[in-house]
């Protein structure tokens, strides 16, 4: 499933790929998989994310509400 709300969090802070990659010290590529939806990241990892883009780990990582609209169909 893609990360779109990291990505949008990450657009929102007006930073590219590398520059979160950067921060949270991983590759531009790592982030890309994580947004693409072909990479787990572990919880140390999500909670650099988190921190570097202002936000918590519900903000970017709950689905509760997807899983739902998915279960119902």
């Amino acid at each position: 499933m893609k990360n779109k709300k990291m990505k949008l969090a990450r657009i929102n802070k007006d930073m590219s790929q590398e520059d979160l990659a950067r921060r949270v010290e991983v590759t531009r590529q790592t982030i890309g998989m994580i947004e693409a939806g072909k990479f787990n990241p572990s919880l140390k990892l999500c909670i650099a994310i988190c921190r570097a883009l202002g936000v918590t780990l519900n903000d970017l990582f709950w689905e509760e509400d997807e899983i739902y609209e998915e279960s119902s169909r």
